[in-house]
């Protein structure tokens, strides 16, 4: 058996592995690079082994830079079948259609005011690429297993998000598990992931691998809520909207109902994070499995929730004139309708933006959170005068101590472990308590790196 590391090696986004045995070729993962312009520069090239010689992808789970390469995919010549989790094919749809529409409706406006570099301005894919990928999509449900060219893959509940999976894939002689991203034992929603099976090689993903989340706490989160709207401000979270739009509702609507912070409105702006909402709250009904028990109502309706569908209701967020929250995605402000809001309400210092979780370098997000204060967006630059503030409790990936414990859940070591989709120091970090703390090898492979397993 063999791996080629096509994404998510020596950078936290772009995952895309391949796997290799006998007459099988198996891409775990088709993401899209994130960040930094040389990063995303990679999404105009060629995956690095042929489309149509794939027998399947697998997909962990929904989010962008694990699924958001399909539609290329689909274009360069892929035909066979995607296989994921029932949750996560909800929830890809989704992100792949809302991408395609932001894509679309973003080379249209840079056309209109002129403020690409490329002339036409170009979306990676359109509406028409997705919704090839998304025909493609093929159910798994957890815990059973699925045959191509003799090598068997099978999902395991994750934690990450819902539908999230770890994945393992066996040729009878050699088993590889990808953990995907892992989720936190503490998510307020979703239930822990399940143990590593026997593996001969694990690829982890390290996003936290040179840190530890403070305990999960909402105080923090309420202090500088209810100062922001006390002075008078709008308080704008920048949000993704599978999952993490989901956990701040919640959080805010327990804040409100135990009198934290004052129950002012709260606007959900993002087409893409309503239709994931229905998926959570269908989800809730039918009893997941990976869904926490939970008492009963609506766990995401703080009190007076707004959910904004339409253009011109987003439009009037810009300045909505009194005290709100705002959640609007992307989460690390890379596009869609929370630019234009970041670049209204940056300018003033009554305001509050509010980053809640990792921001990848390259992005407008992580600039935010590293005290930039002069930020361009739409070809201009905003000045940021408003509170800036970063907070990890809201993470939904496992910490380095989490991993770890991961790690050492299974029965039987793994002669290796792949450091993945980290940033550089933080998957060196992991990688050296791996070896340290728990006496395996670990290696952090390099970009196109293949290996024998």
């Amino acid at each position: 058996m063999w791996i080629t590391f096509l994404g998510a090696a020596g950078t936290v986004t772009g995952s895309r592995h391949l796997v290799e045995s006998g007459d099988s070729r198996i891409l775990v993962d088709c993401g899209m690079f994130q960040g930094d312009r040389e990063l995303r520069r990679r999404n105009w090239e060629p995956l690095g082994f042929p489309p149509d010689r794939l027998d399947a992808v697998v997909l962990t789970h929904a989010h962008l830079d694990h699924c958001g390469w399909l539609p290329r995919l689909v274009a360069e010549g892929f035909r066979g079948q995607v296989l994921c989790s029932p949750a996560t094919a909800e929830l890809a749809a989704i992100v792949l259609r809302d991408a395609a529409h932001l894509q679309e409706e973003d080379a249209e406006y840079a056309n209109r005011i002129g403020s690409s570099r490329h002339v036409p301005a170009l979306p990676l894919f359109d509406t028409h690429a997705a919704e090839k990928a998304i025909s493609l999509f093929s159910p798994v449900g957890f815990g059973e297993t699925v045959t191509f060219a003799g090598t068997d893959i099978t999902l395991r509940r994750a934690g990450h998000i819902l539908g999230s999976a770890i994945v393992t894939v066996s040729d009878g002689s050699r088993t590889v598990t990808f953990s995907g991203d892992l989720g936190r034992a503490d998510h307020p929603l979703l239930l822990a992931p399940e143990p590593p099976p026997d593996s001969d090689a694990i690829i982890v993903e390290s996003t936290y691998g040179d840190r530890a989340h403070p305990p999960r706490s909402l105080d923090r989160f309420a202090d500088e809520i209810g100062a922001t709207l006390r002075r008078g401000g709008v308080v704008l979270i920048p949000a993704f909207a599978v999952d993490r739009t989901a956990v701040l509702l919640m959080a805010l609507r327990e804040l409100i109902a135990a009198g934290r912070i004052p129950d002012v409105p709260v606007h959900a702006d993002s087409p893409m994070a309503l239709a994931a909402l229905e998926v959570y709250r269908k989800a809730l009904a039918d009893g997941a499995p990976d869904i926490r028990p939970l008492p009963p109502g609506d766990p995401f309706d703080p009190g007076q929730l707004h959910l904004v569908a339409d253009r011109e209701g987003s439009i009037r967020l810009n300045r909505p004139g009194y005290p709100c929250v705002i959640i609007s995605s992307a989460g690390m402000l890379t596009g869609g309708r929370v630019v234009h809001h970041f670049e209204a309400l940056a300018p003033d210092p009554r305001n509050l933006i509010l980053l809640a979780g990792f921001q990848v370098p390259g992005t407008r997000g992580r600039a935010l959170a590293d005290g930039v204060r002069e930020i361009k967006a739409f070809g201009r630059y905003a000045t940021v005068r408003a509170r800036v503030v970063t907070l990890d409790e809201f993470s939904c990936h496992a910490d380095a101590d989490g991993l770890l414990a991961w790690l050492n859940a299974g029965h039987r070591p793994p002669g290796t472990c792949f450091v993945v989709h980290g940033d550089a120091g933080a998957a060196d970090v992991l990688a050296d308590r791996i070896r340290g703390e728990l006496d395996r090898a670990a290696v952090v492979p390099r970009m196109g790196e293949r290996v024998r397993i």
